[in-house]
């Protein structure tokens, strides 16, 4: 079997929903025959910024070097300013977004429904066929 590509992916979230951001980083490292490495920022190893413009400077940073961006749908409402700054820095550096609507939801969004690339359900190998797919 030849080497498998290690995507590179960014989880659009906010740490007051940890749990479903826990969830999809669970799911994607149990995927069999599917390897990946996590430039989000998580709860544990915040980002060291003294303000918003250095935060924001920062998740530039760490978007950067990606494949493709993950948003789970359901926490825009809540957290769109940080969500959307995420959302329009994948899309300035040409960054395939995948949406994924939270398990049980059927709306999501416009705002990311409008931008994501493709919609997914809180489903594994949905969203890893996506990412292999979109993913540069």
């Amino acid at each position: 079997m030849p080497p498998l590509k290690t995507y590179r992916l960014f989880i659009g979230h906010a740490w007051q929903y940890n749990e479903d951001y826990n969830r999809l980083v669970e799911m994607l490292d149990n995927a069999k025959y599917f390897t990946w490495m996590n430039y989000s920022v998580p709860q544990e190893k915040p980002k060291d910024a003294s303000d918003d413009n250095e935060l924001r400077e920062a998740l530039r940073d760490q978007i950067r070097p990606t494949n493709c961006i993950l948003i789970i749908s359901g926490m825009y409402v809540a957290y769109r300013d940080w969500i959307q700054h995420e959302i329009d820095v994948a899309a300035e550096w040409g960054k395939p977004i995948i949406g994924i609507r939270p398990r049980g939801n059927e709306r999501v969004p416009q705002a990311v429904s409008s931008v994501a690339d493709v919609m997914v359900g809180w489903y594994t190998p949905s969203i890893i066929s996506e990412i292999r797919k979109r993913a540069k």
